[in-house]
């Protein structure tokens, strides 16, 4: 995946992170925003990390996601995550 590509997709996942926290304030803990802010702030220094390869990312973005599923989906088993 070309850098410039990578680089939209991460900001993809970022604006819509943001999204989420923009329309859905009014329901969302301290707890929430934080998980939030946190996923966010581990995703900004992906897109200036050198040398990371495909795998990286994706490795990098599964952790990331698997933070919000778990806090979010608590009464979920997370052995199926």
């Amino acid at each position: 995946m070309s850098r410039l590509k990578r680089n939209r997709n991460i900001d993809d996942l970022v604006n819509a992170i943001e999204a989420v926290k923009s329309k859905c304030q009014c329901s969302l803990s301290e707890q929430d925003l934080t998980v939030l802010n946190d996923a966010i702030a581990r995703l900004r220094p992906l897109k200036s990390r050198k040398g990371l390869t495909d795998k990286h990312l994706k490795q990098e973005v599964e952790k990331i996601v698997e933070v919000i599923l778990v806090y979010f989906l608590p009464t979920r088993n997370q052995s199926s995550i």
